[in-house]
């Protein structure tokens, strides 16, 4: 600006402060308003946006979003499953397996997310893509060219308008416990902090299709009602013996092997209602779930269909003690919803006449997670899940879940302890966040029947080292 420029700013300025008391007020109440929004230093850059990824296209923001892990995992016997744990297989320390360690780098758990909001007519909505590279790998996959084969995680759509949510896609089930309300967003759900792809034992989960209609009565209080896809499961995957049913049944039930074979009667039916002390998860957030399923089964040498229900219920709650610490706790109790404990019991057994025999499973988690400050968070939970016994013993063959005399491969009960801290070196708006987590866990899986000399249980201690760039 130059010297007259300047002269003539001057002149205006001193006309507008003495014109009238009123300009002299509003002109030094603007003053003061500009220089308290001014940044502290020239240099300062200006204000990041809250999402430097977002992509407006027409009504809608696209915001991409997901990270990169390279996961080391260590345990002292070769489970043989990859990057996740498969609980319920722990082998003895009388085979091979159970007798040599193992030690796995990987980088499947890599994440790639793509979240979608718009409004219109005062209705929220929202779409959620979530996918990671652990699904189904080929026999040599890890020979030369390690590749991970891409799978889908979450896939929904959310409307919301006033009180009332409707979702309709694949998310987390209804019965998996919840960090906030009943929101469907993965991060206001608890499934832990841990760096296992399986994550804790006792935890109930699923990722399945299903339609959810949710009310919100106010800032606190929620209730939803959950129609989900149904799966007749015996266990197969999870160690349970092929016993579990007699052949004549057993294209009628999935033993964790048989994809889509499996004919289901109806979905799975999941209410759950929540409180929260405090809008936006600082408080007590308190949860209660039920678990309504079906199961069919048709006997071809009778001509006859059996038809029974199961079902459980679900408490679970977190509450933050004191600023950062927060405690949670979760449990379930049901007949025939063994297959939400990520597949670590049956929901059923079949008798020798085709009758349905529901198993009884129970378990749950506890600990706390602790951001210490925010650089570091630590965490520690116990979980366990225990499996009654369901079996026929009139025919030749015993059939059904912990019978005398079953395979080692039967669980009673599993337990696990797990402790971790992550460390976040930095953490940018802009250029997202690398962390460094460390995981120390020890497993135990006590079977139905100890065979004369055989050990008691199986167990396993395991580490996980692993370094992720997230995206901001």
């Amino acid at each position: 600006m130059g010297i007259e420029d300047q002269d003539y700013m001057h002149r205006f300025i001193n006309r507008l402060i003495n014109r009238s008391p009123l300009s002299r007020a509003l002109f030094t109440a603007g003053l003061a308003l500009g220089l308290a929004l001014l940044p502290t230093t020239a240099q300062e850059p200006a204000a990041t946006p809250a999402n430097p990824l977002s992509v407006k296209i027409g009504a809608f923001e696209f915001t991409p979003g997901g990270f990169v892990d390279f996961t080391t995992v260590y345990r002292s016997a070769a489970v043989g499953s990859g990057i996740g744990t498969n609980f319920a297989a722990i082998p003895y320390n009388t085979t091979v397996a159970g007798r040599v360690s193992e030690l796995r780098e990987s980088a499947q758990n890599s994440r790639l997310t793509l979240k979608i909001d718009g409004v219109h007519d005062s209705t929220q909505f929202t779409g959620y893509l979530e996918t990671d590279l652990n699904g189904n790998q080929p026999g040599n996959v890890a020979v030369s060219s390690n590749s991970a084969t891409m799978r889908l995680r979450v896939y929904f759509m959310d409307a919301r308008h006033g009180a009332w949510e409707v979702l309709a896609g694949q998310d987390w089930s209804l019965l998996t416990p919840n960090r906030v309300g009943l929101s469907p967003m993965p991060s206001d759900i608890f499934y832990s902090q841990v760096v296992d792809t399986n994550y804790q034992v006792g935890l109930t989960w699923a990722r399945q299709p299903q339609f959810r209609l949710i009310y919100h009565a106010s800032s606190q209080f929620a209730a939803g009602l959950s129609v989900e896809n149904a799966e007749p499961y015996v266990g197969g995957s999870s160690g349970a013996p092929a016993a579990t049913v007699p052949s004549a049944f057993a294209g009628q039930v999935n033993n964790g092997g048989t994809s889509y074979a499996a004919p289901s009667f109806a979905p799975d039916l999941i209410v759950k209602a929540a409180y929260d002390s405090k809008p936006g998860g600082h408080g007590l957030h308190l949860e209660a779930a039920g678990l309504a399923s079906t199961f069919r089964i048709f006997n071809p040498a009778t001509g006859v269909t059996a038809r029974t229900m199961g079902g459980g219920v679900s408490l679970n709650a977190n509450l933050e003690i004191a600023p950062g610490l927060r405690l949670v706790g979760t449990s379930f109790f049901g007949d025939g919803g063994g297959r939400y404990f990520f597949g670590m019991a049956p929901d059923l057994v079949v008798r020798q006449n085709g009758a349905i025999s529901l198993v009884r499973a129970s378990g749950g988690t506890g600990g706390f997670e602790y951001q210490i400050n925010p650089g570091y968070l630590a965490y520690a939970y116990y979980g366990g899940v225990y499996i009654r016994p369901s079996f026929d013993l009139s025919g030749a063959t015993p059939v059904g879940y912990g019978y005398p005399g079953a395979s080692s491969s039967t669980n009673k009960a599993i337990q696990e302890a797990t402790i971790g801290i992550t460390h976040t070196f930095w953490h940018s708006a802009q250029y997202g966040a690398l962390q460094l987590m460390l995981q120390a866990s020890y497993l135990t899986r006590d079977p139905y029947d100890v065979a004369s000399g055989a050990p008691k249980n199986a167990h396993v201690g395991i580490g996980y080292l692993n370094l992720r760039y997230s995206l901001p």
